[in-house]
């Protein structure tokens, strides 16, 4: 059984400039074909607009607030709030609050940074 506290997991940059901690992936895990991963974006920061050839996304907020723009959509998200990003849509992420947005990311393939481009 793997388990992974978020406390013990080391963070590190993503190519689109979020800050994570990647809970589960093959890299420390018996998954083979997802990942989940903590991210934290500061206040009035964004992720860079980027898509993923392969993969597919899920952020889930776990606090604060922002703007995710998926290709030409745009909606206003919060704690709470689930968004699907298919593969090879555009993406960012805003953070529009007043506190750090952090959400999970699920990825399936598992995050990689070469399936990561930088629009």
């Amino acid at each position: 059984m793997d388990v992974r506290n978020i406390d013990r997991v080391p963070a590190f940059t993503t190519k689109d400039g979020s800050q994570i901690r990647e809970l589960l992936a093959h890299r420390n895990s018996c998954l083979r074909n997802q990942s989940l991963a903590e991210a934290r974006l500061p206040t009035g920061c964004a992720t860079l607009a980027h898509h993923h050839p392969r993969t597919e996304e899920i952020y889930y907020i776990l606090e604060g607030s922002g703007r995710m723009q998926v290709d030409d959509q745009t909606a206003d998200v919060a704690a709470g709030d689930a968004i699907a990003i298919p593969p090879g849509s555009q993406h960012q992420l805003t953070n529009t609050g007043p506190i750090p947005l952090t959400f999970l990311c699920c990825c399936a393939p598992a995050y990689e940074h070469d399936d990561t481009v930088i629009e």
